[in-house]
């Protein structure tokens, strides 16, 4: 592992509130290199929910320097950035985001439609990647026909279709049993395996166990960061 997938420097983000501009996210500085396999933890309010917002390009820094593969994203204009975001990154999410009305293999294949993909090839793409997840057999169906750890599968599918270079999970079992938040966990253990690099949050230390790396959140800003002896 030797090439940075994120670094950044100062990294600040404030809130006008009423009372004044909140100090959400305070002077981080942090590297993240390709491979890594991290968890981001803090209580309610500490930060992480910013930090990965930010990470994920989905809101602007205050302060501070986002480099993200060795662009520096607050200075790229809105077009670029979209691009740079759409080739590295993948997103999972707690709720899983499935659009209802379209089937397992055309929700996976969604953002191949953004990037100007034939419907053909995009469909082969989709369906390669269900059976990656355990679920060619169900492409045909639709999200309410499958359970929420199988949604959470398609979920992690669709995250995949790029070929990103990083997973970013946000509590990516929160809605999920026991049982099926560890199915999750093998699985991210396997793409981290392959080479991908995964940034999750998450507040469950069971969660944060699989990870290599733990950073933690408090007020805004990073307090810990320290390897772990998972083996995922």
């Amino acid at each position: 592992m030797s090439e940075s997938v994120i670094r950044v420097v100062g990294l600040g983000k404030s809130y006008a509130t009423a009372a004044g501009l909140f100090p959400a996210l305070r002077g981080v500085d942090l590297d993240i290199r390709r491979g890594e396999y991290i968890a981001i933890m803090g209580p309610s309010g500490s930060g992480k929910s910013t930090f990965m917002n930010l990470l994920g390009c989905l809101d602007t820094p205050t302060t501070g320097d986002y480099f993200l593969a060795g662009e520096n994203v607050a200075r790229m204009e809105k077009d670029a950035l979209a691009q740079l975001r759409n080739r590295t990154l993948g997103f999972v999410f707690q709720g899983f985001n499935l659009l209802p009305r379209m089937t397992l293999q055309d929700n996976v294949a969604l953002p191949l439609v953004y990037a100007g993909m034939d419907v053909d090839t995009r469909r082969r793409a989709a369906r390669e990647l269900l059976d990656k997840v355990g679920l060619g057999k169900y492409a045909d169906s639709l999200p309410a026909r499958i359970s929420g750890g199988q949604q959470q599968r398609v979920a992690i599918a669709r995250a995949l279709v790029n070929k990103p270079r990083l997973i970013l999970a946000d509590e990516p079992t929160g809605n999920l049993d026991s049982h099926t938040s560890e199915e999750i966990m093998r699985l991210f253990g396997e793409l981290n395996a392959e080479g991908i690099t995964i940034v999750l949050v998450t507040h469950e230390p069971d969660i944060a166990a699989h990870a290599k790396r733990q950073v933690r959140f408090l007020d805004g800003r990073l307090v810990s960061d320290q390897l772990t002896e998972a083996t995922c």
